[in-house]
């Protein structure tokens, strides 16, 4: 299945996209895709549908991130060997983990603001997992059992914030307004035969800047949850946002970053596209 918001920000309505490709309301089933939603019972619940019975949405639509009330955005760093390479660092032997803000998610197509004092605005496509059950200290082999799903994510970065600002806290340019865009779908696990085969790509203007596969994980999904939970539990809703592989502009020679009326395209194979434009924050 694939679950979706959509609407205005700030009201968005639950939805899926039928067998046409065409988005159908999903409000008289649940209230919204959250945590909630994302139990087993409740997606059990949902595949069950006709979905294609379901009401059209026929105005245009706008998509929401994929999965509201997010708790916690756990995003995951250098998780590609060659993305690694280009900037410079060995693999680790361990994931590298950080927070996202959650202030920072937005629609996948909503504008990527450029913060105020930016001067190295980058761009990194990633596989996103979802969470669909508390997980605590899960064990390898049953940590598939804890992801509801998967999803496209930009980790919009602002490299001097993350880098060159005193203080070495990645954070500070990893969780700026509009860093996070989500969706447009939440793809259900058993829509995706195997995460770790997946390509995923990125434009800046038109131009391929990131072509990659998820084959090339450091750590993948399955490993991620299971390690996760022994630092600290994953909710219902909670998102992982898993790496990106080479291509982004601090990896360019010359070094490129985006600025005012750049168009960011991005997807991941099955799992849907995003396309943003860059705006000065105000």
């Amino acid at each position: 299945m694939k679950l979706l918001r959509y609407g205005n920000a700030g009201h968005e309505r639950p939805g899926i996209l039928d067998s046409n490709g065409k988005v159908r309301e999903l409000g008289s089933v649940v209230s919204d895709i959250n945590g909630k939603t994302l139990s087993d019972e409740s997606l059990k619940k949902i595949a069950s549908l006709d979905i294609n019975s379901l009401p059209l949405v026929t105005e245009p639509v706008r998509f929401g991130a994929c999965v509201n009330n997010v708790g916690k955005f756990i995003c995951i760093g250098l998780n590609y060997a060659d993305h690694a390479a280009e900037s410079g660092v060995a693999v680790p032997a361990e994931p590298v983990v950080f927070m996202k803000a959650t202030s920072a998610i937005t629609g996948p197509n909503d504008n990527i603001i450029k913060p105020r004092n930016s001067t190295k605005l980058d761009w990194e496509v990633e596989l996103g997992i979802v969470i669909g059950k508390h997980a605590s200290y899960v064990e390898l082999d049953e940590a598939m059992d804890y992801i509801a799903g998967y999803c496209v994510i930009n980790d919009v970065s602002e490299r001097n914030f993350q880098l060159e600002r005193p203080g070495g806290q990645w954070d500070k340019g990893k969780g700026c307004d509009s860093f996070g865009p989500i969706g447009p779908y939440l793809v259900t696990k058993d829509e995706v035969a195997d995460p770790l085969n997946l390509n995923l790509w990125l434009k800046v203007n038109g131009k391929t800047f990131q072509n990659g596969s998820t084959d090339q994980m450091v750590f993948g999904p399955q490993f991620l949850v299971h390690y996760l939970s022994q630092f600290m539990s994953l909710q219902p809703g909670d998102v992982i946002s898993t790496g990106t592989p080479p291509g982004v502009g601090l990896g360019q020679k010359p070094l490129i970053y985006l600025n005012e009326g750049d168009v960011v395209e991005l997807g991941i194979e099955g799992m849907g596209v995003q396309k943003q434009v860059v705006v000065n924050a105000k």
